[in-house]
């Protein structure tokens, strides 16, 4: 890892002073135009290296909007103090013999200004030295360690990666077939022994320069298994290979050519060959196919490629392929499944009403639990409903438990279950609960985010600070991690940050909530004439679309409004405004709490 050793270098040569992320990446990728994210994984990479723990900064500290400090004090490395009077005294007599063999002129000085100035460069060459033994003597260990680890037995490996496949030719690209290969096996290798990685943890390797080592490390897998397809009229061919993370090793490839409507007979071969391959340990039987139609499943495969990108347009058409998919065949699971996964974010970023798409997710769902009351991310969707939509946190519980007891490495049941928990305020359990979800996809944006909030929750404000800044080191333009960024550095008066972060998190989404965040923040802050003015804003706006009642309520309240807070909150209530699920620990309302409406509404919401 030549760069992070160049990272760290920098950073030490410029201890104690806060280096931009541009100078950074300028220093390090002089002659390359490379992603911030290039960046972050160095940092990721060093922090292992010192041993630092979640929450602690000993070396690298992150300052948010700027970039790193290498914290330690820096100091030459010296040898003990016998060893540096010899070394002193030697110096001292090659000057005094050097001085007796010169002129006594100026050239005295310019002959030993060289030897000083040498003795001066070889001691910060030691130092680099030390200081790149350290470094290099840790990753080979980190590595070495870990390679030991997962090369001791192939038995022993419980992490495997499905990556998106690839085209074997570029021009004939299908990305929806692509990510639809990786999702099928990935639904067919969990629920056992094996922890598989979700697709929403895989599907950002899907580029064609990938290397599937790289990602697997990424991804803090023991195993990868990637591979290409090639389509050609109704015939189909797939290579599959799976390698071992730590060295390389190729541990089982194989070609399959059949034809298109055959499909299901690859996926089935590769599934049970990757688990012969890893010596059986996915815990029984491959799973069952949800469906035997070919089309309704390449239907189902577009609608999941398209609602995993989340803006409304492809949402839109992610609904309109499901749909597709269950009139072909009424009896798809997943499809229904996949169906109201998608109406879900809908809601939750403000564009739609609760009320128009909560009751047709909920429908989707209940009809997928009738088909396979075992599917796990059925359990998950309906939990969500039960939490965000119907505020019966008793209901969401059983959910999620049902969920886990058919997949217990479920990262999105132990996802929605730590929220639920939070937003109920079982901190600890929810802190429990989110760890593991992260464990098991530790690049999540929303689950590094999410844990990032629950800590916020819990009053652990430092610490919510720090997951979230290293979220945004993972990608800065999450616009989640600068919205719950912004509620903590509220609540620690800084107000300045919190603005900055709130209109952040608007640029990035678009979306009404952050601005009633920044509204509040400003409020706070003092500038009540700006605050002001994105509230009207925000009025305007609801005009013409939908705003949710939540978000105007706080607006309102960082103003000091306390009726018309409770107004909208009531309305909130009446709409079924998602957003009403955070009423009990959001410390936006801390000054409502003991006002007989707010009193009334936290009853109704069953959380007294």
């Amino acid at each position: 890892m030549p760069k992070a050793y160049e990272t760290l270098l920098y950073l030490v040569q410029n201890s104690g002073k806060v280096i931009e992320k541009d100078e950074l990446m300028a220093a390090i990728w002089s002659d390359t135009v490379v992603e911030e994210n290039n960046l972050t994984q160095n940092i990721s990479a060093l922090r292992r290296v010192f041993g630092e723990k979640p929450g602690e900064r000993r070396f690298i500290v992150t300052v948010p909007g700027h970039g790193y400090k290498f914290v330690p004090e820096v100091r030459e490395f010296a040898k003990d103090e016998k060893h540096r009077k010899e070394e002193k005294g030697r110096e001292g007599e090659e000057e005094t013999k050097a001085a007796e063999s010169l002129p006594l002129n100026s050239e005295i000085t310019e002959a030993r200004s060289p030897k000083i100035a040498d003795r001066k460069n070889r001691r910060f060459r030691n130092f680099v030295f030390v200081i790149f033994g350290v470094v290099v003597c840790g990753l080979a260990g980190f590595y070495f360690w870990r390679g030991n680890k997962q090369t001791a037995a192939e038995d022993s490996i419980k992490t495997v990666a499905v990556l998106p496949f690839k085209p074997l030719v570029a021009e004939n690209r299908n990305e929806s077939l692509e990510l639809g290969m990786a999702d099928t096996l990935i639904s067919k290798l969990s629920g056992g022994e094996i922890i598989v990685r979700p697709l929403n943890a895989v599907r950002r390797y899907g580029s064609l320069e990938q290397d599937s080592l790289t990602a697997g490390r990424e991804l803090g897998t023991q195993a990868v298994l990637d591979g290409t397809i090639q389509t050609s009229a109704d015939r189909i061919r797939v290579t599959a290979r799976l390698f071992r993370t730590a060295d390389g090793k190729q541990l089982w490839s194989e070609q399959f050519d059949e034809k298109l409507t055959d499909i299901f007979t690859v996926q089935d071969s590769i599934s049970e060959r990757v688990a012969a391959a890893l010596k059986n340990r996915f815990g029984g039987a491959v799973k069952k196919r949800s469906t035997d139609n070919v089309e309704a499943y390449q239907l189902y495969m577009k609608g999941r490629y398209h609602s995993m990108n989340l803006t409304r347009a492809e949402t839109d058409k992610g609904i309109e392929y499901f749909q597709q998919a269950i009139a072909l065949d009424p009896n798809y699971a997943l499809a229904y499944v996949g169906l109201a996964d998608t109406y879900l974010p809908m809601a939750l970023t403000s564009g739609v009403p609760s009320g128009e798409v909560m009751p047709k997710a909920k429908a989707a769902a209940l009809r997928a639990l009738e088909i396979d009351e075992t599917l796990p991310d059925a359990h998950v969707v309906l939990g969500l409903i039960h939490f965000w939509y119907d505020w019966d946190w008793q209901a969401a519980e059983k959910q999620y438990l049902l969920a886990l007891e058919n997949d217990p490495n479920s990262a999105e049941a132990h996802f929605g279950y730590a929220h639920l928990l939070s937003n109920t305020g079982q901190h600890e359990k929810a802190l429990s609960e989110i760890r593991l979800a992260r464990e098991l996809n530790p690049v999540s944006l929303r689950t590094n985010a999410l844990e990032g909030q629950i800590l916020f929750f819990a009053g652990k404000s430092e610490e919510a600070l720090d997951r979230l800044n290293q979220t945004i080191d993972l990608n800065p333009n999450f616009w989640l991690s600068q919205l719950f960024l912004s509620r903590v550095y509220t609540e620690k008066g800084m107000h300045a940050e919190a603005v900055a972060a709130a209109r952040k998190a608007a640029e990035i989404s678009g979306n009404s909530q952050s601005e009633a965040y920044r509204a509040y923040a400003l409020a706070r802050w003092g500038k009540a004439s700006e605050a002001r003015a994105v509230l009207d804003e925000l009025l305007s706006l609801s005009q013409n679309q939908y705003v949710p009642p939540f978000n105007l309520a706080v607006a309102y309240n960082g103003l000091g409004e306390k009726g018309k807070a409770l107004d909208y909150l009531e309305k909130g209530f009446a709409e079924k405004d998602l957003r009403m699920a955070f009423l009990k620990v959001e410390p936006y309302w801390n000054n409502l709490r003991a006002e007989p409406r707010f009193i009334a509404l936290m009853k109704k919401m069953n959380f007294e």
